[in-house]
């Protein structure tokens, strides 16, 4: 098999990467109840730093933010001190280290909020899913509470606040999630922002809250140590837009002019996909943002390679086989077979057991020899 194109290096940034397999954002819950990274998470992380980018899972930027039993923080100088342990593992392996940050918006409930308050989200509609599983175990989703014009530069602020932690804790650079029906994607879509101010309505307007962000954190980082996601297909969240295509298209032509470290694109589909017009290429992409595109989900070693071969990718992000199997670049490299996928039923209980505990394929021939 030809896996010399997944497998050459690439320039991200001002970051010489051996090859271009990334490891994407996966939500792990092992951080606990006070968000903080711990000596585990390092472990996990350090066993599959062999890709040529790890992509710390997604991070909450403040207390508001939080919608995910035991996911980590970046709200305080003791959250970011945690975080020192996991990037000198990652470090200590040679590869570049971007944090994902995050906010939940109406994909969080009342009983993670402060004083019990609903979500915050761009309108007041609500997230039509079964249910949200909270402190309180499972709980039907509310209808969130429309932010405040006037609000929305402090939430702003918590972005750039946590990019400057992310800093203070040793990481290359951080990664903007505007995807997967979460807050930045809730002010893009027209599906959930159905504002009237200068934050809804047309496409520039909706925009706006990313642009907000990107520019306040690239007060703290170079632009070519940002990233940002973006999920053009998905349905996760009870997402997707008619005008889609058309929003996608804008966002990622306005991001290409910041000269950013790539873009992420959720483009495949086996997350799930909202059947509102055929699905968005990275071809697509290319022809409107310059910079590095990483394609994501459902990727295989030979649809990768192939992406890549063809121009249309540059990285490729990997999730859950990469959970199951840390040494994936070493499988791709040796044409050796994956480890079976990990069972999602333990992929969030809070020890070692479908986190840190699956056999590099060396491990595997001696534990059957």
């Amino acid at each position: 098999m030809n896996t010399k194109p997944l497998l050459s290096p690439v320039k991200i940034g001002p970051y010489e990467l051996p090859n271009r397999v990334v490891m994407a954002p996966l939500t792990r819950a092992r951080a606990g109840t006070e968000r903080m990274p711990n000596a585990l998470m390092a472990h996990y992380y350090a066993q599959r730093a062999s890709v040529g980018l790890v992509i710390a899972e997604a991070t909450v930027v403040s207390k508001q933010a939080n919608g995910w039993l035991n996911s980590p923080g970046i709200y305080s100088d003791e959250q970011a001190q945690a975080w020192k342990q996991v990037v000198d593992a990652v470090h200590a392996k040679g590869t570049p280290f971007f944090l994902q940050l995050w906010h939940m918006g109406r994909a969080s409930h009342s009983s993670f909020q402060e004083n019990g308050h609903l979500p915050v989200s761009a309108s007041a509609i609500k997230l039509n899913g079964e249910y949200i599983r909270t402190p309180v175990d499972k709980q039907p989703y509310e209808t969130p509470r429309p932010l405040e014009t006037d609000e929305i530069p402090w939430v702003v602020e918590d972005y750039r606040r946590a990019a400057h932690r992310a800093k203070a804790a040793g990481f290359d650079g951080v990664e903007l999630h505007a995807a997967n029906g979460y807050l930045i994607d809730q002010f893009l879509q027209s599906k959930t922002n159905q504002r009237t101010d200068q934050y809804g309505g047309s496409l520039e307007n909706r925009y706006r809250f990313l642009r907000e962000i990107v520019e306040a954190i690239l007060t703290v980082w170079s632009a070519n140590q940002v990233g940002v996601r973006l999920s053009p297909n998905g349905n996760y969240n009870d997402m997707g837009s008619p005008d889609f295509r058309e929003t996608f298209l804008y966002v990622a032509q306005q991001l290409d002019a910041y000269g950013l470290a790539y873009l992420h694109v959720v483009d495949g589909l086996e997350f799930g996909f909202h059947q509102l017009g055929e699905p968005m290429a990275l071809a697509e992409f290319r022809s409107v943002f310059t910079g590095p595109l990483m394609g994501n989900c459902g990727y295989t070693q030979e649809t990768a390679a192939s992406a890549i071969k063809d121009g249309n990718a540059d990285l490729v992000a990997f999730g859950r086989p990469l959970i199951s199997n840390p040494d994936l670049v070493e499988r791709f490299a040796n044409d050796w077979p994956l480890n079976p996928p990990a069972d999602a039923s333990i992929w969030y209980s809070f020890d070692q057991e479908g986190y840190t505990d699956f056999p590099t394929y060396r491990e595997s021939q001696v534990l059957e020899a």
